[in-house]
């Protein structure tokens, strides 16, 4: 990126908004947090089948978030002046070579290597796609593009991972994989079929990433976004141990209580995704509150299933929220840098994801699901507290 770079308007055929392109947009975002997020439902097969502990496996989520954090913060850059269509479609392709890598591992050393390539794919298709959505739409309308674009986010919830683990209990964990490489590339022929030419015109001096945190708006939400992310994944990533270990829940009804999860994550992006574009701090507040809320609630719902499921709603309803109404923020608080921006975001969020479940592992190889609970409440309770004492704006930080 550049400190004078512009984004040049979709080439193509006349019109201010696109559904198709966005919906393909949405589909990638769907496919790569599919992609990311697989483990979570297969954690324990997965680590069967390759002699790892639940914490080790875990490390799968790591692995890929650190290398997808460095990448999106410098996709911009990376990447240059390349026509975005012809970025994001190629690094689909790669998601799906990452996938079947994984499908094919005999041990933890090889599926490191397919999250590795996986982590590539994600950082520049996550550094991009957040940027993309406000080049797809005309103002009034960006709101609404940005939450279906996020909706690839929740809906992987509700269909990818459970979906997931409903094909390894009829199958195995590698048909999962073997299922999103097959997604891999058919979203990369939808989104060249689909999206005009995003082409970025380049001018002035070189620059980076490190302006957007400048302005206080930004800072704010990077925060907010690390601490909640963090706290999620800290604690989400070892829901099925939870659920195994305190309610004695077999893996057929945790593959349908992560699809209750799942349809409760699509209602909270389409209920607060609208709201983050009117009151983007109400929004996030209300978002970061039901992750703490549930994530201190879990340990004592593992009574019974409609407990757990009460819980994991609250919590699939709030999280579903977080990715928009984060990101909207952001994007609020620096509308003269939505790429650049939107490039830090995309980073912390994946540097959380990595930091989040490696913490994870730690602390429930070593204290127990109670604890890596607490853990994940404590943490976004840390965001909840900036959001309510800071506000989105575009003022520079002094």
């Amino acid at each position: 990126m550049t400190d004078a770079e512009t984004l040049a308007p979709p080439t193509g055929p006349p019109g201010a908004h696109r559904w198709s392109p966005v919906l393909a947009v949405a589909l990638a975002t769907f496919t790569v947090v599919s992609s990311e997020m697989m483990p979570v439902g297969l954690l324990t097969p997965m680590s069967h089948s390759l002699g790892v502990t639940d914490g080790v496996a875990g490390l799968s989520l790591t692995i890929t978030g650190l290398i997808a954090a460095v990448l999106s913060i410098f996709a911009p850059r990376l990447v240059g002046p390349r026509d975005r269509r012809t970025v994001l479609v190629a690094f689909m392709l790669l998601l799906a070579l990452a996938d079947a890598v994984t499908a094919l591992a005999p041990d933890f050393a090889v599926l490191s290597a397919g999250r590795v390539l996986l982590g590539a794919a994600m950082g520049i298709v996550w550094g991009l796609a957040a940027g993309v959505g406000p080049r797809l739409a005309d103002g009034p309308r960006v709101a609404l593009a940005m939450t279906l674009i996020f909706s690839g986010v929740s809906i992987a919830s509700v269909l990818g991972i459970p979906l997931g683990a409903y094909l390894a209990a009829l199958l195995d964990w590698r048909a999962a994989f073997w299922a999103l490489a097959l997604l891999g590339v058919v979203s990369a022929a939808v989104l060249a079929v689909t999206l005009p030419a995003l082409p970025v015109h380049e001018r002035g001096r070189p620059g980076g990433p490190g302006g957007a945190p400048r302005h206080r708006g930004v800072a704010a939400g990077i925060a907010i976004t690390a601490f909640v992310v963090l706290g999620h994944f800290a604690g989400y990533t070892y829901v099925r141990p939870v659920l195994e270990a305190g309610a004695g829940l077999s893996g057929g009804v945790i593959a349908a209580c992560l699809l209750v999860y799942g349809l409760a994550g699509v209602a909270g992006n389409f209920t607060l995704g609208p709201l983050s574009g009117r009151r983007p701090r109400t929004a996030v507040a209300v978002a970061l509150a039901g992750v703490t809320l549930a994530a201190v609630l879990l340990p004592y719902a593992t009574g019974g299933v409609v407990t757990v499921l009460l819980v994991l709603v609250l919590w699939g309803v709030s999280y579903g929220g977080v990715s928009v109404s984060t990101q909207t923020w952001v994007r609020i608080a620096d509308p003269a840098g939505i790429e650049a921006s939107a490039a830090v975001w995309a980073g912390v969020f994946n540097a959380s994801i990595a930091l989040g479940s490696l913490a994870g592992g730690l602390v429930v190889d070593r204290a127990g699901n109670h604890a890596v609970l607490f853990t994940a409440a404590g943490l976004a309770a840390v965001g909840l507290l900036i959001a309510l004492f800071a506000r989105p704006d575009a003022r520079p930080a002094a």
